[in-house]
């Protein structure tokens, strides 16, 4: 096998699937933000130390170290690229719901979800380029498909922004509906978003059985790498033990979702992007559920909650 190749290949993924897509997400998105209240934004002045931390690790602490870890094993050209795009990407939507079985802080969760989803309009199309032109291959890729910055931040927007706004806008002025449908509407639409994924992977599967082993121990070495950054910045900063799982997870679980989406929008559906951020999707839900599993059966002292 040529693994080189991987960089040359174009997953297939017509525009009808992807716009299918990008509905899917915005519509996870917006489930997302009906659960979330003004009051979550409020928490901001209330304990901001915990949330400029989450902060901190998610939009720039885990790009930074994802670069130095490119840097010295030096992937192929387009799994870089991938590593960056979900490096760049804001927390996953089912942060929330880990963080409640791991024991952490669900407000706080909530909170960072909501945060971060606002910052990641400008946040995530800034950080990839910037990372992506520090590092040599990579900046060829983004000087051969001419990535639009502007054109990213409008998607980004649309699929995130607009979502958010609406759903926070509901949830103030009928919080018990919004709250009722919110679940419902972002499970049923996380678990549609799953199967179209599932699709493009199965459309896909020769290329997938070929390099999945390649992928396979970067996705975990760039998974642990997110946690660790979570959970230690957060241990050095002095958090409650609730605070520290929560940001730790937060940091961990990837909204590789909206990652993949942009790949297929911006890239063509570059193989070693795409196959990371798919891969990544399905692997950290299992790290993120693992995890869960280890801290629900260590339960935070009484005289540390907050």
């Amino acid at each position: 096998m040529n693994e080189h190749l991987l960089d040359n290949v174009i997953l297939n993924f017509d525009s009808q699937s992807q716009w299918i897509l990008n509905i899917a997400l915005a519509l996870v998105m917006f489930g997302i933000a009906l659960e979330i209240s003004i009051n979550d934004f409020r928490r901001l002045f209330k304990s901001p130390k915990a949330i400029y931390t989450g902060i901190l690790c998610q939009f720039f602490l885990l790009p930074a170290l994802t670069f130095v870890l490119v840097f010295f094993i030096e992937p192929l050209p387009s799994i870089a690229m991938g590593m960056f795009m979900v490096a760049a990407c804001p927390g996953g939507n089912v942060s929330n719901f880990i963080t409640h079985l791991a024991g952490g802080n669900t407000a706080l969760s909530i909170s960072l979800t909501a945060v971060s989803t606002l910052l990641a309009v400008l946040m995530t199309p800034l950080n990839l380029q910037f990372w992506g032109e520090l590092y040599e291959p990579t900046s060829i890729i983004l000087r051969e498909v001419a990535v639009s910055p502007w054109e990213m931040l409008k998607l980004v927007l649309l699929l995130l922004g607009i979502p958010l706004v609406l759903g926070v806008w509901l949830n103030h002025f009928n919080a018990p509906l919004s709250v009722k449908v919110g679940r419902v509407l972002k499970l049923v639409s996380l678990l549609f978003f799953i199967v179209l994924i599932v699709v493009a992977l199965y459309n896909n599967r020769a290329i997938f059985a070929d390099y999945i082993l390649y992928v396979f121990w970067l996705v975990v070495l760039h998974n642990v790498l997110a946690f660790f950054t979570g959970f230690s910045v957060a241990k050095m900063i002095g958090l409650s033990s609730r605070d520290v799982r929560s940001i730790t997870i937060e940091t961990g679980i990837q909204n590789s979702g909206l990652g993949l989406l942009l790949i297929f929008t911006f890239f063509d559906g570059l193989g070693g992007m795409a196959l990371l951020a798919a891969f990544w999707g399905v692997w950290h839900l299992i790290s993120g559920l693992l995890l869960a599993a280890f801290w629900g059966y260590r339960p935070v002292k009484i005289e540390r909650l907050t």
